[in-house]
């Protein structure tokens, strides 16, 4: 398996990829979202690589003060092969270099049964109220 930085030939792959995996998709993650994206911190965003074939993908983001996961996915054929605990290791280094100490992530209610995956990956619940707004 290999890493590489996201690019927008690989949108449709990736779309699909989060699709399959159950991840729930907002309007933002358009080619024009994702392009946005690339333009503030593209070392975060990464696919995971078996062979050409992209079995896993995670987009960082850095605030400069905190590190977020956002659509971390692993392709449903390749889960239970320690692929996501290898993405997010790769994510925390390239974390790391910028500067980033402490790394949050928001899991939606109908994919509950990714917690432990990242409790045993060393996240502990933070009982926060999450508000959203589009504008």
């Amino acid at each position: 398996m290999k890493y590489r930085d996201f690019t927008l030939d690989d949108f449709d792959s990736v779309i699909d990829l989060w699709k399959r995996a159950g991840l729930i998709l907002s309007r933002s993650d358009t080619i024009e979202g994702l392009e946005k994206k690339l333009k503030r911190d593209s070392e975060l965003f990464f696919v995971a690589e078996e062979d050409g074939r992209i079995i896993g993908a995670v987009m960082g983001c850095y605030d400069g003060r905190r590190g977020w996961i956002n659509h971390l996915a692993v392709d449903p054929e390749y889960q239970g092969r320690n692929i996501g605990q290898a993405i997010i290791k790769e994510l925390e280094k390239r974390f790391k270099k910028l500067g980033c100490e402490k790394v949050n992530l928001l899991i939606e209610k109908n994919n509950c049964k990714v917690q432990g995956f990242y409790e045993n990956m060393g996240f502990k619940t933070d009982e926060l109220i999450f508000m959203e707004k589009w504008i």
